[in-house]
């Protein structure tokens, strides 16, 4: 299984247990037991000392009403586990509050001007799948996008800063390359006018430095 930070994926309930077995606690958190036998996703985190190489690295965050805990396990490298979709905008506008349902109409469309669609990280996403609380008036609006030249990047970043200026709702999120690697869209921002200058990469193994012209000849280079 080739694994990207913030996949999703669904656990065996079996696979849940075993889990659980060798990650003593958590199961005594609340929603925690009984999350794979609900159907509920947990979602690919990048990998941190202790974890093997083979090993499926994954996390979850419980809602605010639960201590807003983020939770870091693993599954066995032959653990019944499943990805599943990622979750585009569009799927999921619907759990949204009714006060960003006029930015997420824009964002929707900026994502066909620039022709990648927007897809979910963070609380709204947690929210979609699980039906559980997690958006409170505290939360971002957080999306991934896939970008696959330094032209379209641009023109997206732009269309995101006009957005965001007059959001209700934070807008935050990646830009993934197409090796797995993401860059915050506000760190690109910053950079528009210097292509040498460096960003903050993450990678499932951790975070790196790349000067944008190379972040962009590492896309297309795989593209």
């Amino acid at each position: 299984m080739r694994l990207r930070r913030h996949d999703l994926l669904q656990a065996d309930p079996a696979a849940w247990d075993a889990m659980l077995r060798c990650h003593l606690g958590l199961g005594d958190l609340p929603l925690v037991a009984d999350w794979a036998r609900l159907r509920r996703p947990v979602i690919v985190r990048r990998r941190i000392a202790g974890d093997s190489l083979d090993s499926v690295p994954a996390a979850l965050p419980l809602p605010p009403c639960h201590g807003k805990l983020r939770l870091a396990f693993s599954f066995s490298p032959d653990a019944a586990v499943t990805a599943l979709p990622p979750v585009p905008l569009r799927d999921a506008a619907h759990a949204a509050p009714a006060k960003w349902q006029p930015v997420i109409a824009r964002l929707l469309d900026l994502g066909e001007t620039v022709a990648i669609t927007p897809r979910l990280f963070g609380a709204l996403l947690w929210q979609h799948t699980t039906g559980l609380p997690y958006l409170t008036d505290r939360s971002d609006l957080d999306l991934l996008w896939s970008i696959s030249d330094e032209r379209r990047a641009a023109l997206l970043v732009e269309g995101l800063l006009k957005l965001d200026a007059s959001s209700p709702v934070r807008l935050d999120g990646e830009l993934e390359l197409a090796d797995g690697a993401a860059v915050n869209w506000r760190e690109l921002a910053q950079t528009a006018a210097n292509r040498t200058a460096e960003v903050l990469v993450k990678t499932m193994d951790g975070v790196e430095v790349r000067t944008r012209a190379a972040l962009f000849r590492s896309a297309e280079s795989l593209s």
